[in-house]
């Protein structure tokens, strides 16, 4: 019980410093830049927390590690070559860089995120659909869907804050194309790989509670209603409303769906 009120605190916190954030970009139209690292740091511990009741220590350890190391590795040839996403480079603003190419926070931040996406993939996808291998493909898939959604919010936001600089500007409010084909990427190898990994390594379900799946999904609500409206606040009304429209379909189904998993358990539960 202790470690689900930590769980459940972390998310009022992250809630509560966002709209602290937005409150201060309207008023004083400036966004702080440490709020950035530090939200992201209490989304990365609500989502490690949340997944150590949901999924098991075991299988939540193993995706941290595959999911960073994967977009990692991703992000490091991505702003060597060039490639995946196109030519871009990280300034200073966001902290420290491995091997001086990505700043240590963004695998972070793609596990905080991938692990949220995740669950609302595993609840669109039917439990009983297709074979073991197929379903694993299809999970991967539609996460990374949900994952590139939060992206075409937050990509020209961060920009226009100075964290990255695309050296070729594209054709999405000045983002290259690209970069939400190698964002999917990026996602689905990571959860292909986890995934395969946890049915080799881990094998039996490592679920220790029935912490409520709605958790992780308003942190996907919360993280993609800050962006949006940083957009807004900023005059960015494009990728605000396609933001908006990409981001909501998957809240909206994914708690539609965790309640009725809910209910399909207590049925359960009482017939016996």
């Amino acid at each position: 019980m202790k470690m689900r009120n930590i769980t459940l605190a972390l998310l009022f916190t992250t809630a509560l410093l966002s709209g602290f954030a937005l409150v201060n970009a309207m008023f004083f139209n400036r966004v702080m830049d440490w709020t950035t690292p530090v939200n992201t740091l209490i989304l990365f511990a609500f989502a490690l927390l949340h997944g150590w009741q949901r999924l098991g220590w075991k299988r939540i350890l193993l995706m941290f590690v595959t999911v960073t190391a994967v977009s990692l590795a991703f992000e490091s040839y991505g702003v060597a070559t060039g490639r995946i996403y196109g030519p871009y480079h990280y300034t200073d603003m966001l902290g420290p860089k491995f091997l001086g190419l990505v700043p240590i926070l963004i695998p972070i931040a793609w596990f905080m995120m991938i692990y949220a996406s995740y669950l609302i993939a595993d609840l669109v996808v039917p439990a009983g659909y297709g074979s073991k291998a197929s379903r694993r493909l299809l999970v991967a898939a539609v996460t990374g869907i949900a994952m590139t959604a939060w992206d075409l919010a937050m990509d020209p936001m961060m920009v226009a804050g100075g964290n990255w600089v695309w050296e070729v500007p594209g054709a999405y409010f000045g983002i290259p194309l690209q970069n939400f084909w190698g964002w999917w990427l990026t996602t689905f190898s990571a959860l292909v790989v986890y995934l395969i990994l946890a049915e080799l390594v881990i094998k039996q379900p490592g679920a220790t509670s029935e912490i409520p799946l709605e958790w992780a999904i308003y942190a996907y609500a919360i993280t993609g209603i800050s962006t949006v409206w940083v957009d807004f606040i900023f005059d960015m009304a494009g990728p605000g409303l396609v933001g908006l429209f990409a981001m909501l379909p998957w809240v909206v189904i994914g708690l539609a769906l965790a309640g009725k998993n809910k209910t399909a358990r207590a049925r359960l539960r009482d017939s016996y």
